[in-house]
Formats: structure tokens, sequence, C-alpha cells
């Protein structure tokens, strides 16, 4: 059994542009015509390049979609946050920036703020391709942080700031966003739809990967706070 959504990508114009890249694909699958160019300046970008997928969230939410955040960022969220309402898990963000207070886990911290109070919603559910097939068969692509270095089995990169260089002895292990656009439960691959070209997957910008090379692959990006997914759609008229 397939599903496939029928997807398409731009190629990032840089290093750093994959969020953006990925968040202009969501909204021109939902016919919305906004340009690349426009959704790269407005996405606030991090110190150093780059974004998060709640920064993504929170351009979404502020454009009149509905944005949910289903996360497996430990070093964020305690497990027994998922329990409470909006408001408590804002308090509880606000608690914890007080004794882990870091420049990232501010930034981390404010833009997690800023979904919340956007309406954004924030899930904990096991990563499993059962989650991922049950998203997809709505025929809900999803924005997925993930380590490159896993997924690509590239050697880590040295960021010289205006561009990232592969060094196997000083690099560090890198983040990226990727589509994720449909799956096959015969393969058990999920087809990927991916902004960075060329890439090491594959001579074009789509391919699919097995699910357990993409699972851990989402799950280690947790060491730079990538370890998201993004669902965003239209939102329901009441």
């Amino acid at each position: 059994m397939e599903t496939q959504i029928h997807f398409e990508i731009l190629r990032q114009p840089d290093d750093t542009t994959c969020g953006p890249t990925c968040l202009h694909s969501i909204y021109s699958y939902y016919n919305d015509t906004i340009s690349l160019a426009q959704v790269i300046e407005e996405v606030p970008a991090l110190e150093g390049g780059g974004t998060l997928a709640v920064v993504l969230g929170c351009h979404a939410l502020q454009r009149g979609y509905d944005a949910t955040l289903y996360t497996f960022d430990m070093q964020v969220f305690d497990p027994t946050w998922f329990c409470l309402s909006a408001e408590e898990m804002a308090e509880k963000l606000i608690l914890q920036l007080e004794v882990k207070h870091t420049p990232k886990m501010e930034t981390v911290t404010r833009a997690y703020l800023e979904f919340l109070r956007l309406k954004g919603k924030i899930l904990l559910e096991d990563l499993s391709t059962e989650l991922l097939r049950r998203i997809l068969k709505q025929h809900k692509p999803i924005i997925s942080g993930l380590s490159s270095t896993y997924l690509y089995r590239s050697a880590r990169e040295l960021d010289l700031g205006s561009r990232l260089i592969y060094d196997d002895i000083n690099g560090e292990p890198t983040g990226h966003f990727v589509v994720l656009s449909g799956y096959d439960i015969n393969t058990r691959k999920a087809m990927i739809a991916d902004p960075w070209h060329p890439n090491p997957m594959s001579d074009n910008q789509y391919y699919e990967v097995r699910f357990n090379r993409l699972i851990p692959a989402i799950m280690l990006s947790t060491i730079s706070f990538d370890a998201n997914m993004l669902v965003i759609t239209p939102r329901k008229k009441k």
C-alpha cells in the first residue's frame, strides 16, 4: 500500500535556508503564491544561520494556517508537561529558562512561547511508522528536522560562517529540514522532498529512504534542537 502526495520543492538558495524552502513548498502545496524570497526574508534566522521548526510554525500561524508540532526534544520539554494546558506549559517553559539560561535556550524558549501564544499545538507521541502513516494518509506533508549527517552518512561539517565544509575531524553533526511526502508500506520506505541539491541520496530532490534510517535521523537531531515534525494545514473555518 502506497500513499504519495503530489509535491514539488525548490532548491534552497544557500547552505542555511532549508527551513524556509521547505515552508515555501508547503505553502505552494496549498496554492499559496508567496515567493520563496519573501518566506526567506520573513522567517527569522538563528545567529550563525538556519532556523527552527517552531519558528516556521509561527510564520504559518501568522499567515492564517493551523500548525501542529510533534516534538521529541527532551532538552526543552519534560514529558510530564504534555498533560498540561497551553498556558501551564508556557509557565513551565518560563520557569525552566530561569535556571537553564543560555543564549540558545532563550532563543528556543521564546520561539515556543510565541508558538503557543499564536495557538499552535505541541504534542508528544511515539515516533513510529504508524504516526507517519497516519499523518500522510490524510495528505498532510510533514516538515521534519533531522540529522543530515546521519541520513546522508556524510562527514560532519565545519561552519566557516558563510558556508559549511565537510571535516571529519573538526566538524559537528549538522541539522537539516526535509519534507516527508509519502510512504510505501510494502518497502517500508518514506518519500522525501529535499531542498538540498545536489545531495548524497539522489541525483534529484526526490527519493525514498527506509523508515529504520529516517526515524533515527529525526531523533538524533535533538542535538541541534531540531527533533520536531511540523504539520501545517489551512485553518478550518468556524
